[in-house]
C-alpha cells in the first residue's frame, strides 16, 4: 500500500514551544519526505515548519486564528475544507480536538490520561474540555496515538478506550539539541540564569498542579536548609495554572535561593538540564514525561517519580522517589551526597535516552494513517 498522503494540523501549538509544541515541531520533521505531507500552521510558525519539513507543502493560515475560540472554529470547518482541497487521505489532529465531519479518516494524538486518573488536578473548564474531546476522539476517530503504554491503560482503564484503536507512539529527544553540553553551553545557562558558579537542582515544565512543584520546593528546604553551601532551585518553563506556587516559594529561607526564570529558550535546555546536579521532575502523573527523557540525554541525573509513564520512560537511569515531600528532600539528600551515583545515573540516563528516537515515533505514526485508510476502506 502506497503510504497515505497527511495533513498535520498545527494550528495549535503556542508561540512558547511546551511539549506539545515540541511534539508537532519534531514529528513534522520526521515525516517528511516523500511529497505526501501538508502541514497546516498559524502565519507565525510558517517558517519554521518550512524550515522543518522542507519537503512538506506548508499551508499557512490567517493571524485571526491566534485565539483558542477561533481556532476551534476553523478545526471544524476550514480543515475539513483543506483536506478535500488539498485530497489528502488522512488527518492528524495532535492534541485531542478533532474535526468531527471530517471527509477522510482522522488519527487524533491523546498526550495524556490524567484528565481521567487525576480529576482533581484538572478543575473546572479546562477538566470538562480535555475529558470530553478525549471520549469523543477515543469514539470518533479511527486510531488514536498515545504518547506511552501506561496512557492507553489508562484510557482503556477510565474512559472504556478500545484497545484495538489505540497505537503507542512514544516520544523522542533531538539528539542535536540535547546531548551532554560542552563547557560553552553549561556557561551560557548559567551566565542566562545569572547563578554564576553555584551548583543548582533543574526543573523544567509548565507551572501546573500535576507537576508538584510546591512539594519539591518544600522537599528542597528539607534538603538544602542545612547545609554550609546550599544550591539553588531553579524551576523553569512557562507560568502555569498553579496558584500554590507563589506562597510555596514566599516561605523559603532568606538563606536558601529558588529561581523562576520563565520559559528558557531551545537552546539553552542542554547546558541547563546536563549542568545541574539534579534534575528534579517530582511529577503526580505524566502522558509521557519529556523532560525526564531530555535530562538523560543531557547526562544529567534525573530525580522522578514511578507515577504512571514516568518508569516506562526512565527505565534503571532515574532515581525514584514518592511526591511528597518528606520523600523528595530524602532523595535529594542522598544524590546531593553520592556524586558517584549521580555521575552513573547520568551515564545510564544518555544510553537509555539513545533508546528513543523522534524518527520512531513517526513510524508509529505512519503505522496508525496506514491503519485509519485500511478501516476506513473496509468501512466502505
Amino acid at each position: 500500500m502506497p503510504s497515505p498522503k497527511v495533513l498535520l494540523d498545527a494550528t495549535a501549538v503556542p508561540a512558547a514551544r511546551g511539549g506539545v509544541g515540541r511534539y508537532v515541531d519534531e514529528l513534522a520533521a520526521a515525516l517528511d519526505g516523500g511529497g505526501g505531507l501538508s502541514i497546516a500552521c498559524q502565519q507565525r510558525d510558517a517558517d519554521t515548519f518550512s524550515t522543518r519539513a522542507p519537503q512538506a507543502r506548508v499551508v499557512a493560515l490567517s493571524g485571526r486564528l491566534a485565539s483558542r475560540p477561533a481556532r476551534l472554529g476553523w478545526e471544524q470547518t476550514g480543515l475539513p475544507m483543506l483536506a478535500r482541497r488539498l485530497k489528502v487521505d488522512v488527518v492528524h489532529s495532535p492534541h485531542y480536538t478533532m474535526p468531527m465531519a471530517s471527509p477522510v479518516p482522522v488519527v487524533v494524538t491523546l498526550h495524556d490520561a490524567t484528565f481521567f486518573s487525576d480529576r482533581e488536578l484538572h478543575l473546572g473548564v479546562k477538566g470538562r474540555f480535555f475529558r470530553g474531546w478525549t471520549k469523543y476522539s477515543l469514539r470518533h476517530a479511527a486510531v488514536c496515538v498515545v504518547d506511552s503504554a501506561a496512557t492507553g491503560d489508562e484510557l482503556v482503564r477510565l474512559a472504556s478506550a478500545d484497545p484495538a484503536k489505540l497505537q503507542v507512539g512514544h516520544l523522542g529527544v533531538d539528539r542535536d539539541r540535547f546531548a551532554v553540553p560542552d563547557a560553552g553551553q553549561v556557561r551560557a545557562a548559567r551566565d542566562h540564569l545569572g547563578i554564576g558558579d553555584r551548583k543548582y537542582l533543574a526543573f523544567l515544565a509548565t507551572h501546573e498542579p500535576r507537576k508538584n512543584i510546591p512539594a519539591l520546593v518544600a522537599g528542597f528546604v528539607r534538603a538544602a536548609g542545612a547545609l554550609a553551601d546550599p544550591p539553588v532551585l531553579v524551576l523553569a518553563g512557562a507560568p502555569g495554572w498553579d496558584r500554590t506556587i507563589d506562597d510555596a516559594v514566599a516561605g523559603v529561607p532568606d538563606r536558601l535561593t529558588v529561581l523562576r526564570p520563565g520559559y528558557l529558550p531551545v537552546e539553552l535546555l542542554a547546558g541547563y538540564l546536563g549542568g545541574a546536579e539534579i534534575v528534579t521532575y517530582p511529577s503526580l502523573g505524566e502522558g509521557f514525561g519529556l523532560p525526564v527523557l531530555e535530562g538523560m540525554a543531557c547526562g544529567a541525573a534525573v530525580l522522578t517519580t514511578r507515577r504512571l509513564s514516568l518508569p516506562e520512560v526512565g527505565g534503571d537511569a532515574v532515581a525514584y522517589c514518592e511526591p511528597d515531600e518528606a520523600d523528595i528532600a530524602r532523595a535529594i539528600t542522598d544524590l546531593l551526597d553520592r556524586p558517584e551515583l549521580r555521575a552513573e545515573l547520568g551515564r545510564r540516563g544518555v544510553q537509555r535516552a539513545a533508546l528513543f528516537s523522534w524518527q520512531a515515533c513517526a513510524e508509529a505514526c505512519r503505522e496508525a494513517y496506514q491503519r485509519a485508510v485500511a478501516t476506513s476502506g473496509a468501512a466502505r
